[in-house]
């Protein structure tokens, strides 16, 4: 990392902050750092501004710990290995990387006589020729259930995320959901916990079809039409009380952990304000070169929709947006280079 990185980590201030970038990218998730990876192959000189403490977006905040299977590449992969490897990647370029800051405004701007992008606070901002937004789905905060006990034993027994599985070894695991996190944490923990049992209110899952038969082949009890009554203990959790929603039969499982994978909400937030062109209020609309309505402004990942279509929200569909962005961006700042740079392996890198 980059003494200017490590500086803003550290809150202290950054010379050169009024310096202006060729190209400022918005997140810190793998399609954002694949992205400045890829402009500084470009010779852009590059900042990365994420919102959170640390880079990796949804991999680093709501599965560190789940295995990836569809990375190109890696058969499997830990979601935070892949998150250090993309880092290292990108370290190859030393992009300054500012952490705990969050984008209010994005507004032109006149220095010098050249047009430029201003994007920050209403006090504290970053100038930039270029911008690429790889903000995914914005701000995302668990879904929560409001049953006795949950909130008593929050972060002590009942868990939305998870950082760190070592304290999951050897438990008793009740897992609330039916969606691809409910499910491939129960694949994930199997042979490392004592129990689990994996119940889900409806018949019908929205987990991956690949991931379900995989469940299904387990000894893992599935209970469907079963939702969580309460939570009990003294000062960890004791047992779970579940409720069948058809009939009404109650049973009371010894558990020590409640894994609650009920989805969660997310929100674009001042994104929306930014005289972007969307999709809708999820996405912004680009072309096939990832540019959206505002000149030098690009999107890619989760959030961008081409031609207003329904994104894949793949990590291999980010990172390939991300090299056309990154590349379309030199272009913006460089009309005579080429859209193409050549392959990588005809370049000297590192």
């Amino acid at each position: 990392m980059s003494d200017n990185s490590r500086r803003e980590l550290q809150g202290q201030p950054v010379s050169g902050l009024d310096e202006i970038y060729d190209v400022t990218i918005i997140g810190a998730g793998p399609t954002g750092l694949f992205a400045a990876f890829y402009c500084g192959m470009r010779e852009m000189k590059t900042k990365i501004v994420e919102a959170l403490p640390e880079p990796g977006g949804q991999l680093a905040v709501l599965y560190p710990e789940k295995y990836i299977y569809d990375a190109p590449g890696h058969p499997k992969v830990l979601a935070k290995d892949l998150v250090g490897l993309l880092l290292q990647q990108t370290q190859l370029f030393q992009p300054t990387i500012v952490f705990e800051q969050r984008i209010d405004v994005l507004t032109r701007t006149a220095v010098d006589g050249e047009e430029v992008w201003r994007l920050g606070t209403a006090t504290r901002g970053h100038r930039s020729r270029t911008v690429i937004i790889t903000s995914g789905i914005g701000a995302f905060v668990p879904n929560k259930l409001d049953r006795p006990g949950v909130a008593d034993y929050e972060g002590n027994g009942v868990y939305y995320f998870i950082k760190d599985k070592r304290p999951f070894r050897g438990k008793r695991i009740l897992i609330v959901g039916g969606g691809d996190t409910a499910v491939d944490w129960a694949l994930n923990l199997k042979d490392w916990a004592a129990h689990i049992t994996l119940i889900h209110r409806r018949e019908e899952f929205r987990a991956h079809e690949g991931s379900l038969a995989a469940l299904r082949a387990t000894d893992i009890p599935i209970m469907t039409h079963w939702e969580l009554k309460r939570v009990d203990g003294d000062k960890t959790v004791r047992s779970a009380t579940i409720f069948e929603n058809r009939i009404g039969e109650e049973r009371t499982l010894p558990v020590d952990i409640v894994l609650m994978n009920i989805g969660f909400k997310a929100a674009l937030g001042p994104i929306t304000s930014w005289g972007l062109e969307m999709a809708d209020n999820r996405h912004i609309r680009t072309n096939g070169l990832m540019e959206t309505n505002l000149p030098g402004v690009f999107a890619a990942g989760d959030i961008a929709a081409i031609d207003g279509s329904s994104p894949m929200n793949l990590i291999a569909t980010g990172f390939g947006q991300a090299a056309i962005a990154a590349n379309a961006a030199k272009t913006k700042l460089d009309p005579k280079s080429r859209l193409f740079p050549g392959h990588s392996s005809e370049m000297r890198l590192g």
